[in-house]
């Protein structure tokens, strides 16, 4: 395990230097093969900016396994990993240590444990793993036919008061859905019924849409202490602030969004005010429906253009510095299509009685230049008080802890 804290820029120059200088006299020696990739890992590491007091390690390597992207605990407080690119979910011990708990599935992603159960969200649906001593039994759907396709990773949670939630994406960029699940959230029961906002009765079945216009609602987690539930939201792409006009890397922003019952939260018409949270712009691109940008909510926060905020979790739980622990931490997995690239961050969202004020810088460095080499997806407070991300390029989940 290879771990980096917090240095001044003249302390990283050095580091650098001492650290190629040590590679050429092991080069010299015969031994530059065998120490060459601790040497990788410390230089990747060193060349993150973090807050003062924290340091930065790599816990675990799951590479050979796949790419990691979701993130949640199990009874006992191990690491749980959802793998997408393969199919597989992963557990880690204290040290790091992989084992594979299940595998051919269907792109999982969402992790969550429900009792002893295991849910994962997969492409079409979310699928339960029964506990068999201490393991997990063969995957049983739970469930069934959500919309594939598009934006098609979904996420599961349990909420405070024992709903299941799940995400679904839209199939596009910007268009007007013709299923009425898509670019929703979805609540359903502890026995897996649908449990939407609008209560239906008498032959109408249930609804599980709790929530809409969310074009990509990927990590979702609970206030500590108010309940209130917050979402990050991924906006559209290569939009502009005036009709047929030329693309604006800088819209739309992304959506730190405070979810409600029954809300819908602007896509495909309009999309947060840069800098005026609570507050929505029609895209002028995409006339709306009368009323509809008027009738949608607006984010709690916005987030950088096209960084694509994924993961989300609040610090209260931590062992990290007090002065944070009333804050969150959102992973900011990157962008794709921008002139200047964003995101490929952690940021902290400052929270002053119960609501986001603002968003901070927290860890950076993923991004030189124009160049990536590290792409963070979840964020999670683990078992032992310490914050651990996972990053879907390089293949490792990070621990952030204290000097």
């Amino acid at each position: 395990m290879t771990s980096v804290q917090a240095q001044s820029a003249p302390a990283k120059s050095l580091s650098h230097f001492l650290l190629h200088g040590l590679v050429g006299i092991l080069s010299a020696l015969g031994l530059h093969q065998a120490m060459a990739q601790p040497l990788e890992v410390d230089a990747a590491l060193s060349s993150l900016s973090l807050p003062a007091g924290l340091r930065i390690e790599r816990f675990s390597d799951v590479s050979a396994w796949g790419a990691p992207r979701m993130l949640a605990l199990d009874t006992h407080g191990q690491l749980l990993v959802s793998v997408t690119d393969t199919g597989r979910i992963l557990r880690l011990n204290a040290q790091g240590e992989v084992e594979v708990i299940a595998q051919g599935l269907n792109a999982p992603q969402g992790l969550a444990m429900l009792g002893d159960d295991l849910l994962v969200a997969e492409q079409t649906g979310v699928v339960k793993l029964p506990k068999q001593g201490d393991a997990w039994g063969s995957p049983q759907p739970w469930i069934r036919n959500l919309p594939s396709g598009g934006h098609s990773l979904k996420t599961v949670k349990v909420s405070p008061d024992g709903y299941v939630f799940v995400n679904v994406g839209s199939s596009c960029n910007v268009c007007i859905e013709e299923q009425p699940m898509r670019a929703t959230l979805l609540r359903y029961t502890a026995e897996g019924r649908p449990a939407g906002a609008l209560l239906t009765v008498g032959r109408h079945a249930q609804s599980a849409i709790w929530a809409t216009g969310l074009r990509n609602t990927q990590s979702f987690t609970w206030h500590p202490h108010s309940g209130e539930m917050f979402a990050t939201n991924n906006g559209s792409d290569n939009r502009s602030d005036m009709q047929n006009g030329p693309i604006d890397d800088d819209l739309p922003p992304e959506h730190l969004n405070r979810i409600e019952a029954g809300k819908a939260y602007g896509w495909p018409y309009c999309w947060g005010q840069p800098g005026a949270p609570g507050q929505l712009m029609p895209d002028p691109n995409m006339p709306s429906e009368t009323g509809a940008c008027q009738q949608a909510q607006g984010p709690a926060l916005t987030l950088p253009a096209h960084s694509t905020p994924i993961g989300l979790t609040f610090l209260h739980q931590s062992r990290l510095p007090a002065e944070i622990q009333q804050d969150a931490i959102v992973a900011l997995h990157g962008s794709w299509n921008r002139k200047q690239p964003s995101g490929y961050a952690l940021l902290r969202v400052q929270f002053r009685n119960q609501q986001p004020v603002a968003a901070v810088p927290f860890i950076s460095g993923w991004l030189q230049g124009k160049q990536v080499w590290g792409r963070p997806v979840d964020v999670i407070i683990g078992s032992d008080g310490w914050l651990y991300v996972s990053d879907d390029l390089t293949g490792w989940i990070y621990r952030i802890r204290s000097l």
